[in-house]
């Protein structure tokens, strides 16, 4: 079996190449991909060439771990799951290149337990779903936030939990361009918010600095909530934080029940994605989009359509 797939050859340099991938077996499920999207937090760490070493990281790789399509084949031990829609965190069954995440791709193969069955119609929105599960699964961890740092698609994925949750958050954002797209919630550059009431800050920049700016407007007794991921080494000001006897945590990768339940919240109407896809292009345009994603500060998430790729 072989597929196209995005590959990163190495810092800076993209391409789109036909690649050998592994066959299914017992346990295994063929996916047909849709649309992939791509990461503005590790893969453009990885694009950089600053990625912290992880297991498996290296190049070329496969990135991605934002993929929907359709179960078209499958092991013996999964045929039922042939047919359906699902989202796909990625795979590592490619010859020739690691799969560090292995979502981007025309076809995937990997474990069916891995693979999510979602709800039709969602389209290109539906790689949205592990950021989704990323901001369930630091919100599972404490309180809703009343400050969020960071207007992405995380930072607005964020916000729209808190609001379904009954909270009224707070976001920082610094660009013009990310200034708009509040639905119910204030964005407003950092400078001009003088509270420093703030039980509850989650901070989905990434920025290495950020932990003495969001101390400095918090409660006492306050919480940071370390959301992002982070190239530089983290530090901070020892008495600011004393002071008001700060706690800090850090949100990690979602889990499956993360991703089950929101899920089930975009099934009901509970959860929107809308209007945070802004840009979809063909998989054949992989070696421009990735630089362009990274600084268009207008573009919060660039998908590849894999639909019409031979």
């Amino acid at each position: 079996m072989d597929t196209l797939a995005v590959v990163v050859e190495e810092p800076g340099r993209v391409a789109l190449r036909r690649l050998d991938i592994t066959p299914p077996d017992a346990d295994d499920v063929v996916v047909s991909v849709a649309y992939s999207g791509i990461s503005m937090g590790t893969e453009k760490l990885m694009y950089a060439g600053t990625m912290p070493m992880f297991p498996g990281m290296g190049y070329p790789l496969v990135p991605g771990y934002e993929a929907v399509g359709r179960v078209v084949e499958a092991g013996a031990n999964a045929a039922h799951r042939i047919g359906e829609t699902v989202f796909v965190p990625g795979s590592s069954k490619f010859v020739g290149a690691r799969g560090l995440f292995g979502g981007s791709a025309a076809m995937l193969v990997t474990g069916a337990s891995r693979v999510h069955a979602l709800p039709d119609g969602l389209g290109e929105t539906a790689v949205l779903m592990s950021l989704a599960a990323t901001a369930q699964h630091a919100v599972a961890g404490g309180q809703m936030p009343d400050l969020i740092i960071g207007h992405g698609v995380l930072g607005r994925l964020l916000a729209r939990l808190a609001i379904a949750a009954g909270a009224a958050p707070t976001v920082w954002e610094i660009s013009e361009a990310r200034l708009s797209g509040g639905d119910g919630y204030k964005v407003v550059k950092p400078d001009a918010d003088d509270r420093r009431d703030y039980r509850s800050i989650y901070d989905a920049s990434g920025d290495s600095t950020i932990i003495d700016k969001a101390v400095a407007h918090m409660a006492p007794g306050g919480e940071v909530v370390l959301a992002g991921f982070y190239s530089e080494p983290l530090s901070f000001n020892f008495a600011p934080a004393f002071r008001r006897e700060a706690r800090f945590r850090i949100a990690t990768e979602f889990q499956p029940g993360d991703l089950a339940a929101v899920v089930a919240m975009v099934g009901s109407g509970g959860l929107s994605l809308e209007g945070l896809v802004t840009h979809v292009v063909p998989a054949t345009d992989a070696a421009t989009a990735y630089g362009r994603a990274f600084t268009d500060s207008s573009c919060l998430k660039m998908v590849f359509d894999w639909r019409n790729i031979a």
